[in-house]
C-alpha cells in the first residue's frame, strides 16, 4: 500500500455515509498518525546471529554510549560456557576445579548506564575478524583474557594449537574455517628488560632500556591486523630505568642522584617507547591497537607475599570504588597516552575495563589456584574462568563493530 493511499488524512470519503460525518477526534489522530509516519527517522538494520541491531541514522545515538562506565547488575542467565565444557582454560584459573564452592560471582552482567552492553556473539566476533590476525601483547593478565576469548569462540568454532613455545609463554591459535589467527605474544615490560643475577642468582631487580622495544613482540608487528597491549603488574619491583647509556630514573629504590619516580612514571615511558614503536613501523598497514587498561588485584590484609587474601563473594558498587587510588591514575596515565599516541598518526582506541573490575573483588582464583610450588599463597591478580574477565570480551567485540560501522 502506497504511504498516501494509507494516509488520506482528513479528505471526505465519499463511500462513507455522509449523514454520519467522521468525528473530529478520529481526524485529528489520523492526522497524527500520517504525520508520524511521514516524519519518523528511518533505521539501517543489521541482521545479526537472528538478532537485529539497530544503527539510528543521522542522530547516531550509539555514539553516546559510554560502555565503559556503569555498574554490575543481577543476571541469572550466568556464563556462556562451563570450567568443565571450555578445554582451553589453564589449570590455574579453573577456580571449581580447585574447591571454589560459590558460583553467585558467575550471575553479574556489566550494565553500562545509558545502553545496554550485548553478550559476546562467538559467530559475529569471527565473522568480523576473517581472514585476520590478532595478537595480545602483555604478560600472564593478558594471557588471562586470551584464555577467556578462546572458550567465547569455542562455542563456534574449536581452534587449531598451532605454536606453542618452551615456556608455554608465546601462543598461536588458527581458526581454519575463518582463517582467524590468534597470538599470544609475552612481554613483562613492553620495552627491553633483563633481571639483575648476583652471586649466581635472580636478584628480583630489573634493568629497562626505554630505547629499545621488546623484540618478543615488535618483531611480529608488521604482521598484525589487530593487537590489544597492556601490562603494569611486572613494575611494582625494584626497576632502573635507562636511555642510552644512562640511568634515568628507577622505581621503589634508593640510590644517590637517581630519582625514584615511582611505578606510574615507568609505565608512562614504557607505554610512550611501545606506541612510538608502532607509530614508526613503516611496514604495518591499516594496524588497529587498543589498549587494554589496568586490571586491579584485591589483595585484603597484607600483600600477595605477606599474607593477603581475597574471599569476597559479591561485587563492590560505585561507591566502594577509591577513584584517588593508584589504579585509576594508572588508567588515567594510559588513556593520555593513547591520545598522545592518536595524534602521531596511526588507529589507537582504548578497552577501558578498569571501572567495571574495581568493582570485582569476588572474581580472582584466591586460594582455589591450585599451584604446588606456592602453597599458601592467593592469587588476586588474576581472574577465574569463567569469570568477571569474560567482559573483556563482550567490550573487545562491541570495539570492533563500532570499527567496522565507521569503516
Amino acid at each position: 500500500m502506497k504511504l498516501s493511499s494509507f494516509c488520506s488524512c482528513g479528505k471526505k470519503d465519499r463511500s462513507l455515509n455522509m449523514e454520519r460525518p467522521i468525528p473530529f477526534l478520529l481526524i485529528g489522530l489520523t492526522t497524527v498518525l500520517c504525520l508520524f509516519i511521514l516524519y519518523t527517522p528511518k533505521f539501517v538494520t543489521e541482521h545479526d546471529n537472528d538478532q537485529e541491531l539497530l544503527l539510528i541514522k543521522p542522530h547516531k545515538e550509539e555514539d553516546k554510549c559510554d560502555l565503559f562506565n556503569g555498574n554490575w547488575v543481577p543476571d541469572f542467565k550466568g556464563s556462556m560456557y562451563t570450567n568443565s565444557s571450555c578445554a582451553t582454560i589453564s589449570t590455574s584459573k579453573n577456580c571449581f576445579r580447585h574447591g571454589r564452592q560459590d558460583k553467585d560471582f558467575l550471575n553479574w552482567r556489566w550494565k553500562p548506564e545509558k545502553c545496554d552492553l550485548p553478550r559476546f556473539d562467538a559467530k559475529a566476533y569471527l565473522d568480523i575478524v576473517r581472514g585476520k590476525t590478532l595478537a595480545f601483547i602483555g604478560d600472564s593478565v593478558a594471557r588471562n583474557h586470551i584464555e577467556s576469548l578462546l572458550c567465547l569462540l569455542s562455542q563456534e568454532e574449536v581452534p587449531v594449537d598451532a605454536y606453542l613455545d618452551s615456556e608455554d609463554r608465546n601462543r598461536i591459535w588458527h581458526f581454519p574455517v575463518h582463517n582467524f589467527t590468534l597470538k599470544m605474544l609475552w612481554t613483562k615490560f613492553l620495552v627491553s628488560g633483563e633481571e639483575r643475577v648476583i652471586n649466581g642468582s635472580s636478584s628480583g631487580i630489573f634493568d629497562l632500556y626505554l630505547d629499545k622495544v621488546d623484540e618478543n613482540w615488535a618483531r611480529d608487528l608488521h604482521s598484525l591486523d589487530y593487537v590489544i597491549i597492556s601490562g603494569a603488574h611486572w613494575f611494582f619491583r625494584q626497576i632502573y630505568l635507562h636511555k642510552g647509556s644512562n640511568v634515568v630514573a628507577c622505581v621503589y629504590c634508593n640510590v644517590a642522584n637517581v630519582t625514584d619516580e615511582g611505578v606510574v612514571f615507568a609505565l608512562r615511558m614504557a607505554f610512550r617507547a611501545a606506541f612510538s614503536h608502532i607509530n614508526h613501523c613503516k611496514k604495518c598497514k591499516g594496524i588497529v591497537t587498543l589498549l587494554r587498561t589496568f586490571s586491579p588485584s584485591h589483595f585484603e590484609n597484607g600483600l600477595w607475599n605477606t599474607g593477603g587474601s581475597c574471599n569476597r563473594t559479591s561485587p563492590y558498587n560505585e561507591q566502594n570504588i577509591d577513584f584517588g587510588g593508584y589504579e585509576w591514575e594508572i588508567r588515567r596515565m594510559q588513556v593520555e597516552e593513547i591520545e598522545r599516541a592518536k595524534k602521531k598518526g596511526k588507529s589507537f582506541g582504548v578497552l577501558d575495563v578498569t571501572m567495571a573490575m574495581l568493582m570485582r573483588p569476588d572474581g580472582h582464583p584466591g586460594a582455589f589456584w591450585g599451584n604446588q610450588w606456592m602453597k599458601g599463597y592467593n592469587d588476586c591478580v588474576h581472574w577465574c574462568l569463567p569469570g568477571p574477565i569474560d567482559v573483556w570480551n563482550d567490550l573487545l567485540l562491541a570495539l570492533l563493530r563500532k570499527l567496522l560501522v565507521k569503516a
